[in-house]
């Protein structure tokens, strides 16, 4: 069952979303060892103007509701948060891959000194959020308005800009879906709310946008590659600005409609913990592909794609549960206390009056 301060449909976007980015990292990186392309390619490149913006979307849909909070308890549920899981897993992941596997532990101490102000692999994406919380709080506190910074974001992310800083490109190419999601946030929950009480409209305009998006991203110009795809119309920066943002809120569309039948409980649930699969799920995919490869059992890249998907997918899963079942290693996907700097126990204490002075009494 889901806590009763979480709105159901915003954790089946967040699952549909982490099917979609785990699957582009399965279809490209099995892709790049067979040199193929499989089924899976042409799905995820349909969801290629929206796939990551979506979840930056999402991820500031909530933030009005914490933005004006002091600033260490903000800092701390916005900042230290998404920092902890970064460093930790930079650490698992860098160990892992550089310092077990390719026993290169010069290598290993350079990518950790790195990982400091270059987001880390996959772990990109956590980093970032961090940085987004920081800015957005900074122009709350400034008091620069809506109208100068999301034209400034907006160029930004059509400008496309591949400075040397990672962070920066990265910045400028998803900030804005994160403003927007903070901003647009009550207009967004009172569409799904207005979809989810006419389910026949919303698949309607559900399978309009499909045909639409699927069109101008498979128009002529596009290339399918093992890494990667060239959109066709899609790619001209303005339009590709628009279809992100109209597919992320499609996506939380969709999410309201699904939510309603049962049977898709798992993925909200999978939406819920979508941090538990995102922070583990390359260690899982890397091997299992290598194997598969090195067998020979799976050579096929569409299907063996599939299976890195499903792999990908219910290893974190499965190692979440085992955790909690034997209650050690809970700090790879619950924050322990200290890692807090405002103590979260404080707030859950039922709080206790505080005697009177005599003096105050009388």
């Amino acid at each position: 069952m889901s806590s009763p301060n979480r709105m159901p449909w915003v954790d089946t976007a967040k699952g549909l979303s982490i099917i979609l980015v785990v699957m582009m990292y399965s279809a490209y990186n099995t892709g790049e060892y067979t040199g193929g392309v499989g089924f899976l390619h042409y799905v995820i490149g349909f969801a290629t103007p929206f796939r990551m913006p979506e979840f930056f979307l999402i991820s500031g849909l909530f933030l009005s509701q914490v933005i004006d909070r002091p600033w260490r308890r903000y800092v701390d549920r916005r900042v230290i948060h998404y920092l902890y899981f970064y460093v930790l897993w930079a650490l698992i992941s860098i160990g892992l891959k550089i310092g077990l596997f390719s026993r290169d532990p010069a290598g290993m101490l350079h990518d950790l000194a790195m990982a400091v102000v270059q987001p880390y692999g996959v772990l990109w994406f956590i980093y970032m959020l961090a940085v987004f919380g920081i800015v957005i709080r900074l122009l709350r506190e400034f008091r620069v308005p809506h109208w100068i910074v999301f034209p400034i974001a907006a160029a930004l992310q059509m400008w496309a800009p591949k400075p040397d800083s990672y962070a920066l490109e990265q910045f400028a190419a998803y900030f804005v879906f994160f403003y927007l999601g903070f901003v647009l946030a009550p207009l967004i929950f009172r569409l799904v709310a207005w979809t989810q009480a006419r389910p026949a409209l919303a698949v309607a305009g559900l399978l309009v946008w499909a045909l639409v998006n699927g069109l101008l991203v498979y128009s002529p110009g596009y290339a399918m590659q093992p890494v990667g795809m060239q959109m066709g119309l899609a790619a001209w920066p303005p339009l590709h600005l628009t279809l992100a943002v109209a597919g992320a809120v499609a996506l939380c569309v969709a999410g309201g409609f699904l939510s309603k039948f049962a049977s898709m409980e798992w993925l909200r649930w999978l939406g819920e913990h979508s941090l538990v699969v995102y922070v583990a799920f390359t260690i899982p995919m890397s091997i299992f592909r290598g194997v598969m490869l090195a067998s020979g059992l799976l050579t096929d890249t569409g299907m063996l794609s599939l299976a890195v998907l499903l792999v990908s997918v219910v290893s974190p899963v499965v190692l979440y549960f085992i955790v909690k079942r034997i209650g050690f290693g809970t700090f790879l996907f619950e924050r322990p206390a200290w890692a807090h700097v405002d103590q979260p126990n404080a707030a859950k204490a039922p709080s206790k009056p505080m005697p009177r002075p005599a003096r105050e009494a009388a």
